[in-house]
């Protein structure tokens, strides 16, 4: 089998059952709620899942099922039955009965009580979108063992109800009254325009993107593993040895959303995603480890970065999170002195809360926050990108005339960096100006990737007839490492108008700008929202 077509299977294989597995395979009842298995509750790793996945592949071709008329046929009350290995393993999609027994080994916790099993996936597939493939949909066929009986002619059959659903969310913290809840499972909240107002955003009117249920991890058992050349096997850090065997290291950094401001390129042309405002964006200091010393506490030899055939191979470090949520950066942003990739334990000078990552988040600065993975578990060097359905299949851009299906993901590269970007946050959306002294008065934030400083914000109130220049808070970091947001104020004098449309646009360090319309930016997706942000508003007299 290709190797190409080898690495789209083992996605496909790790994204069927990844709620399946999520449930299934990292919980176990605990008191009546769901206790999450950190990195140290099993021996097991990703990597040595990868391997079994690719193992279950290698063996199993993938195909469409033959065209056989009669399969056999199975009442619901059968179905409730088989929830072990003993009896086998099954659920329902469908119309169709599945055995996944086979696959289950290949991820962690596979042993302990499937929340999923003898149950339909349907609940569960529709909640989280990443099943939604052909290629997972194919797969899963594979596993079939028969049909479902129409639930109007199975006396067998019991009332619906989502128990696995609740017990998997089960650990979900309590969240300000202030976000704007997008999507409550997973939790998709943006900060409210007014949190964004102040230079460090306060933890608990930080934006929430979360792609599944947030995990329950022992602090006392927790430990993060680390995998790659030079390091030994099974090499793994707790909490407390990160704490004491390292230099502390802090960092502001803002983290944005890929789909920040995604509801505005959606009413010029709809778009696939949350409809994000402006407000999945938010800033804070990250406190923690460097993650080029943990590296080389582990083994690696990072001065090799100096070496001219560096970095021999590796390519790509992986990031995979204790609930299932995996990425990678390249090598160089690891490794660079003044990449300024930590390992936080805490934001904003508090223990990092459950929401944002507890006990330890990848906080990748200059980046999309999409590589800062929350909740983190593991790190493998790799010659290879995550093979994590957010890695292979998300957050990626594409022409303006590609759509869903012409998209091709495997011959796009995936974000890393974002282009320069800036929005008004005063006045909001629908709220007039009053002026003072002849002017109002119009706030906001920019920023750029890749540490870029932003060297100017231009204002107008005509459309982008005329501009002002915007006064600017910068952050106090230095050109190349700018890492956090610059937020910009500007004072526009009013004349006879009784209503303005207010343009921003900013222009970074490079000189890069804002391109003034969607047209060359859209992409069926979503994301990459970087074009100039327009509203009109009343103004009103101060008399």
């Amino acid at each position: 089998m290709p190797q190409q077509q080898k690495k789209s299977l083992v996605w496909s294989a790790g994204v069927i059952f990844t709620t399946t597995a999520l449930l299934l395979s990292t919980t176990v009842y605990s008191d009546g709620g769901v206790k999450r298995i950190t990195s140290g509750s099993h021996n097991d790793s990703n990597g040595e899942i990868t391997r079994k996945v690719m193992d279950v592949v290698n063996k199993k071709t993938v195909t469409k099922p033959p065209n056989v008329p009669v399969r056999p046929i199975y009442k619901r009350g059968e179905v409730v039955k088989h929830t072990s290995k003993e009896t086998g393993i099954w659920v329902t999609y469908q119309d169709g009965v599945y055995d996944i027994t086979e696959f289950v080994d290949v991820h962690p916790g596979g042993e302990r009580i499937l929340l999923a099993a003898g149950q339909a996936i349907d609940p569960f597939w529709a909640m989280f979108s990443i099943h939604g493939t052909a290629e997972t949909k194919e797969l899963l066929e594979t596993y079939r063992i028969g049909d479902l009986i129409p639930r109007e002619h199975d006396e067998t059959a019991q009332e619906e109800k989502n128990h696995g659903l609740d017990l998997l969310f089960a650990n979900e913290p309590e969240r300000d009254p202030s976000l704007r809840v997008l999507a409550p499972r997973p939790c998709n909240a943006e900060a409210a325009l007014s949190s964004l107002d102040t230079f460090i955003t306060p933890n608990e009117k930080f934006y929430v993107r979360n792609h599944l249920p947030v995990p329950d991890i022992d602090l006392e058992t927790y430990r993060l593993t680390i995998e790659g050349p030079g390091i030994p096997e099974g090499f793994s850090l707790s909490l407390e040895e990160l704490k004491k065997d390292f230099p502390r290291f802090s960092v502001m950094a803002t983290l944005q959303c890929a789909g920040n401001r995604r509801k505005e390129m959606h009413e010029v042309q709809p778009v696939k995603g949350l409809q994000w405002q402006s407000g999945a964006i938010s800033n804070a200091v990250w406190t923690g480890v460097r993650l080029r010393d943990v590296l080389e506490k582990a083994g690696y030899r990072v001065e090799d970065l100096s070496e001219p055939d560096f970095p021999h191979g590796i390519e790509h470090v992986v990031l995979d999170g204790a609930e299932g949520y995996g990425a990678s950066i390249p090598i160089e942003k690891a490794l660079s002195p003044r990449g300024d990739v930590v390992l936080a334990y805490e934001m904003n000078g508090e223990p990092i809360p459950a929401d944002h990552g507890r006990p330890l988040r990848a906080v990748v600065p200059g980046h999309v926050a999409a590589r800062s993975v929350k909740w983190l578990s593991r790190i493998e060097l790799s010659d290879d990108e995550s093979l994590s359905h957010w890695q292979q299949r998300d957050y990626k851009g594409f022409s303006p005339s590609a759509d869903l299906a012409s998209s091709d993901y495997s011959k796009s590269q995936s974000i890393q960096e974002l282009p320069v970007q800036s929005s008004i946050i005063q006045p909001a959306p629908g709220e007039p100006l009053v002026v003072e002294d002849g002017f109002v008065t119009v706030k906001g934030y920019a920023i750029s990737g890749g540490g870029k400083a932003i060297n100017r914000v231009d204002v107008s109130k005509d459309g982008g007839k005329t501009w002002s220049d915007a006064q600017l808070t910068i952050p106090p970091q230095r050109r190349g490492r700018t890492w956090a947001w610059t937020k910009w104020e500007a004072k526009l004098p009013v004349g006879n108008e009784t209503e303005f449309e207010i343009v921003c646009k900013a222009v970074d360090e490079a000189y890069n700008t804002q391109p003034d319309s969607f047209a060359g930016v859209y992409n069926v997706r979503g994301v990459l929202v970087s074009a100039w942000q327009r509203m009109k508003t009343k103004i009103v007299k101060d008399n």
